[in-house]
């Protein structure tokens, strides 16, 4: 993990509410019809029109999160799928702890 990654994915409100929301995704997000909320993640559909961004700009949001290492990508027929690592989130914790 890149601290100058997760420090470029920290440094967004909208990407913070993300990581926020999905702390908890059965009580920020409906049900969805494949996929597991919890153990699968939320779709991005659900994120962007959560979030009030077109899917070009959630990617974008996604990509920063994914490349950081806080978010985990899982693909479920044609959508993607989101949700915290974590162990990676704690590990990021530490590290910028450390740095600062």
């Amino acid at each position: 993990m890149d601290l100058a990654d997760l420090l470029r994915a920290l440094a967004n409100e909208r990407r913070l509410q993300i990581l926020d929301w999905l702390k908890d995704p059965t009580a920020n997000f409906p049900p969805q019809v494949d996929g597991d909320l919890v153990k699968d993640g939320v779709c991005g559909v659900f994120i962007a029109d959560k979030l009030g961004v077109t899917a070009p700009t959630l990617s974008e949001h996604m990509r920063l999160l994914v490349q950081a290492g806080l978010v985990k990508p899982k693909r479920i027929k044609q959508w993607t799928f989101y949700r915290r690592d974590e162990d990676a989130i704690a590990a990021a914790t530490r590290k910028i702890a450390e740095a600062v």
